[in-house]
């Protein structure tokens, strides 16, 4: 199985650590931008991009934050960039000159980009795709088949024919750690490139392209990992006996080829960042282009003075889920955990936990790799992408996480994480995406809210017996299934639901200088 098939916790599921309104959009979108620069060998001096009319991303490029996050990887910045909310700019600044297009092209995928970019005399042309949760695949470079994930150094070594692309790959192949032949191309990824000495003794080299590797955990030579699904799991652990966190932790040092202590440092920052997230939340934050005013304030207010209907931990989750999504439509920093649409869900309910717990460091840590763990199954049998599944995609999936994480602080147990995530997710399937006016904020606040009241309810319910009935690997492939079946209307292209009501419709025209279709500075 090749590397990139094999989920990290930390590339795929609790993280990235972003700015924008959506993972698969903004933060997928600087990924694909910072390839596509270093296939030109740094800036371009002009780029074509291309969106099929059959996909999400004519609707939603401009509102969810594909723009801000390709221009911004254009110019070599990262997904948490402070900049990049004024990438356009900086990009016109730059000297660049952009053009977007929108074409019947007939992409199998709804989020695929088609980028065609000149530097100097050179010519260059990078189709890639977002899979979800800022997750990516380059499929095609210059007319070449590739399937490049960004979790390698990748040299694209340009040979004078096939043939010579071939030998070329075969003699450097105890160089690198994955070598392949495309047409013209060797391709060789590794954890770092190549050497010039190297590359210059081989016959009929005509140029060398080097893509940096985009993802925080990197892919290595016979990589394996002990199980991918919930059931290969069950069949050769002690369920009862152990708290789903060992596992995690067992997956994703063999997944980095890190110990234990690596895998904690790595998830204290996310936690950090969570943390962070939920306080400058409740701080208050502003942001013109946003459907929802802040409201986090007014439920804490009433939180304080006891004027709410007392819930125990769902009214502080409900506060720090809204906290951590009004970062997200301010462009402030946060975690997306699966996706930046439902932030909020898992990163959220957990925190409030914590806090209401009193929780130290370590259980809180463990408790968090637990939930990944569940969305490693997730991204194995099904995807978080609403484009592909809905919001069943993202919320159904962080809730639970967000569930199995619960038990691990209850004192659960492996199984009973499982239980709690098959129930969680149960309850989300079939769920729609319609983002009202194109922004990532309405409906999503009240569905990862939502996903906290399920992901508790699913927690104490499994905590309790209550029998899930149906296994966790059972519940996903249903998961997926759906997805396939649901209309391209209802999976997020703001084409259908809640998205296309005369007052959705009016929210946006309002946002876009009156003119739902391009009038604001965003939408040019």
């Amino acid at each position: 199985m090749p590397a990139q098939l094999r989920p990290s916790i930390f590339n795929d599921v609790v993280g990235p650590i972003m700015r924008g309104p959506s993972s698969s959009h903004s933060a997928a979108s600087v990924r694909i931008g910072r390839i596509a620069r270093d296939l030109c060998g740094g800036q371009p001096d002009r780029v074509l991009v291309e969106f099929d009319t059959e996909g999400s991303l004519p609707t939603t490029h401009a509102s969810q934050g594909s723009d801000m996050g390709l221009f911004g990887g254009l110019l070599g910045w990262d997904a948490d960039d402070e900049r990049l909310p004024h990438s356009r700019a900086a990009l016109r600044d730059a000297g660049v000159a952009l053009e977007i297009r929108y074409a019947e092209l007939h992409d199998p995928h709804p989020n695929t980009y088609r980028l065609t970019l000149w530097r100097g005399s050179a010519q260059h042309r990078l189709v890639a795709i977002s899979t979800g949760g800022g997750m990516i695949e380059v499929i095609e470079i210059d007319g070449t088949a590739v399937s490049l994930f960004g979790d390698y150094d990748v040299m694209l070594v340009r040979m004078r024919d096939a043939g010579a692309a071939r030998a070329a790959a075969e003699r450097l192949a105890d160089h690198v750690e994955v070598t392949d032949a495309r047409e013209v191309f060797a391709i060789l990824c590794g954890h770092e490139f190549v050497s010039e000495e190297r590359i210059s003794a081989i016959d009929g080299v005509v140029g060398v392209h080097r893509l940096s590797a985009v993802l925080p955990v990197r892919s290595r030579k016979d990589l394996s990992v002990p199980f991918l699904h919930a059931g290969q799991l069950a069949v050769h652990a002690d369920l009862e006996g152990q708290p789903l966190s060992d596992f995690a932790l067992q997956y994703e040092c063999a997944r980095g080829g890190i110990d234990d202590e690596a895998v904690f440092a790595r998830m204290r920052h996310i936690l950090e960042i969570i943390a962070s997230g939920v306080a400058n939340g409740l701080a208050g934050t502003e942001h013109p282009d946003r459907v929802l005013p802040r409201q986090s304030h007014r439920f804490a207010e009433r939180l304080a003075k006891g004027s709410l209907l007392a819930s125990g931990l769902l009214n502080t989750a409900i506060l720090h889920v809204t906290a951590l999504m009004e970062v997200k439509s301010s462009d402030g920093v946060f975690v997306a955990a699966p996706t930046a649409g439902s932030c909020g869900t898992f990163a959220g309910t957990c925190h409030a936990a914590f806090e209401q717990l009193g929780t130290a460091e370590e259980p809180a840590l463990r408790a968090l790799l637990a939930g990944g763990l569940i969305g490693v199954f997730v991204a194995t049998r099904s995807s978080f992408a609403a484009e592909v599944g809905g919001c069943q995609a993202e919320t159904g999936a962080g809730a639970a996480m967000a569930a199995a994480a619960l038990v691990e602080l209850g004192g659960g147990s492996a199984a009973q994480s499982l239980s709690a995530a098959s129930h969680a997710i149960q309850n989300a399937l079939g769920l729609v995406c319609d983002p009202v006016a194109n922004r990532v904020e309405a409906p999503c606040l009240g569905r990862n809210i939502a996903g906290a009241a399920n992901a508790i309810a699913s927690a104490n319910m499994a905590l309790s017996g209550y029998d899930h009935l149906i296994p966790l690997d059972e519940v996903l492939d249903a998961h997926r299934e759906i997805s396939e079946r649901m209309a391209r209307e209802l999976r997020c292209t703001a084409l259908g639901g809640l998205s296309i009501t005369p007052t959705s419709k009016a929210i946006e025209a309002k946002l876009c200088g009156g003119n739902a279709h391009g009038g604001c500075a965003n939408c040019r």
